[in-house]
């Protein structure tokens, strides 16, 4: 009796315990396992949109997509995997072990196409179709890679792509990036990635519990990233690269009066497609490469501004009545500042300013910072844009550096010597500047008085953002100063003594200024940065050569690229 009752209790508890255990599985956790199943049941097979093109000014392609195909492999529609396997291998020209071991690299279940090649061309592609029949695993997925038709040309202005890192990744996931998405890496490519960027999209199927197809549950297109349209011009960019040809460098045109970027070039250059192709060997020799080619030199840069310097001097002096156009300062080739002697790179004898610029007077110079101070150039070098960065909508420009008697004090612990304001006042010392930088101080004089801020973007699919883009400062400069200054940095290219008097020969007239920034323990950095046509200037041009000695040799590259402007009629 005692054991009936016992056994009786155990099957109730048992019973209960059961009522329990179903309870929690179906109703309160039932939820839960319902979407498990469906997740487990249902497969995604991915296709991929086509990014965004970008065009120049006239709407002329310089980064687009080219047809690419990759070669997937559904097991389940086979009997005899490695033999269909070989059989891919050998039409593709690859080895059959790389296939194999792609197909394992790449397995995820027998419904879900596993990626057994790359990037195969057209023609392979149509006779892998063509065997369908014989080959009923083998699917083939149309893949759309970067291209970009002219090679090297704008490759800093445009960036390049590559798989998305953690950092960007922690930054992007809110967008809709995730693990494996190809992004850009700077320039425009990075800039406006979230325009250009495409969105996956693909086929959801039915699979049984073995993994076998069933069925076609719904298709989702991929959607194509947007197109850019940007203000270069493709036919300047062209000339602008191949006056750069063999010199480490930069060179930059702009349009004065809107910001906008004609053309930007940086030297070394690299090809983009290389990380499209990702050749182990072309990629080791980019990034460990002495020259540093991926670093746009046009604003990531930083250098001695030398006696580009000049013409920020020139203003405060002018705006501050410390000189006036009747001041004259006698050159001798030196000058004695404290217990130093500072040198002029030639003997100028009596200059006034119009003679200090067109001369490059380095006596005139340092008296005239002397009678400003170290205080008042500072001020005006942030005045004219320097030691902050332009605001130019490319990645990693940086902000270069204009030093003060404070930041010198704070930083140094040592007092500012009167030998510190007579190196800032010709651009030496600690003032560091971007070649983008320098052409904007530049436009000032070519417009008349206003900083503005350059820009790379005109139009975004077919929004013209232009509007948006310009922003300009009016300085409130006197008229005086500006055609005093003006009329100086004509006289640097049509007196005959001039430092730019190379450029006198061209069938327009020019107006600029050279600087052969001292660099120790290494070769002077050669500047020119003018603008033209004098009269109407329609552009402002900055060449920077990195360790290429006398600012000369900027002005031959600078009148290399103004000659082929002339001749294409681009002027």
């Amino acid at each position: 009796m005692i054991r009936q009752k016992v056994l009786v209790t155990s099957l109730v508890l048992l019973s209960l315990l059961l009522v329990v255990i179903l309870f929690n599985l179906q109703v309160l956790q039932g939820r839960k396992f319902r979407e498990l199943s469906r997740k487990n049941c249902i497969r995604l097979i991915p296709q991929q949109g086509a990014r965004g093109k970008i065009l120049d000014r006239k709407k002329r392609v310089i980064a687009e997509n080219r047809l690419s195909y990759n070669v997937m492999f559904l097991s389940q529609n086979t009997t005899d995997r490695n033999h269909d396997l070989e059989r891919v291998a050998k039409i593709i020209g690859v080895d059959s072990k790389t296939i194999r071991d792609a197909y394992r690299r790449g397995f995820i279940a027998s419904s879900v196409p596993a990626v057994v090649a790359r990037n195969i061309d057209a023609r392979k592609a149509i006779r892998l179709e063509e065997l369908k029949s014989e080959l009923p695993a083998v699917v083939i997925q149309f893949n759309p890679l970067r291209d970009y038709p002219y090679g090297k040309l704008a490759c800093h202005l445009l960036g390049y792509l590559g798989e998305i890192d953690r950092w960007r990744l922690t930054k992007m996931a809110d967008y809709g990036y995730k693990t494996k998405d190809i992004v850009g890496f700077g320039g425009v490519e990075e800039e406006y990635d979230y325009y250009l960027h495409q969105d996956e999209g693909g086929l959801s199927v039915e699979v049984d519990h073995r993994g076998r197809f069933k069925r076609t549950i719904g298709f989702q297109p991929p959607r194509n990233g947007i197109d850019i349209q940007l203000t270069l011009s493709l036919d300047i960019q062209q000339i602008v690269e191949r006056s750069l040809d063999g010199h480490k460098g930069c060179v930059i045109i702009m349009e004065p009066h809107s910001g906008e970027i004609i053309a930007m070039a940086s030297s070394p250059s690299f090809n983009p497609s290389i990380f499209i192709d990702r050749s182990p060997k072309q990629l080791s020799d980019i990034f460990n490469s002495p020259d540093a080619p991926l670093i746009n030199r046009s604003i990531s840069g930083a250098y001695p501004a030398g006696s580009l310097f000049k013409v920020v001097v020139a203003a405060a002096a002018l705006e501050t009545k410390k000189i006036n156009s009747s001041t004259t300062f006698i050159c001798d080739g030196k000058t004695v500042v404290g217990n130093k002697e500072f040198l002029c790179w030639d003997t100028h004898s009596l200059q006034d300013l119009l003679a200090a610029i067109a001369h490059s007077c380095n006596v005139f110079f340092y008296k005239t910072g002397l009678l400003l101070g170290a205080q008042t150039i500072h001020d005006y070098a942030i005045k004219f844009g320097f030691g902050r960065s332009t605001g130019l909508d490319l990645p990693y420009e940086i902000n270069g550096f204009i030093p003060s008697p404070l930041w010198y004090k704070l930083n140094k612990f040592k007092k500012w010597y009167d030998g510190d304001t007579a190196n800032m006042s010709i651009g030496q010392g600690y003032v560091l500047v971007t070649p983008i930088q320098i052409v904007r101080m530049m436009a000032v004089f070519a417009n008349g008085g206003y900083l503005v801020r350059p820009y790379i973007v005109k139009a975004i699919g077919n929004k013209d953002i232009s509007s948006s883009q310009q922003k300009a400062v009016y300085l409130n400069l006197k008229d005086t100063t500006i055609k005093y200054i003006r009329d100086g940095l004509r006289r640097v290219v049509s007196d005959s003594a001039g430092t730019g008097n190379v450029l006198a020969g061209l069938s327009i007239d020019v107006a600029g200024k050279t600087a052969t920034a001292q660099a120790p323990p290494d070769k002077a950095h050669a500047w020119f940065s003018g603008f033209f046509p004098y009269q109407n200037p329609r552009f402002v041009i900055c060449v920077f050569l990195e360790h290429g000695g006398p600012g000369y040799y900027a002005c031959v590259v600078a009148q290399r690229i103004i000659e082929g402007m002339i001749s294409g009629g681009l002027i």
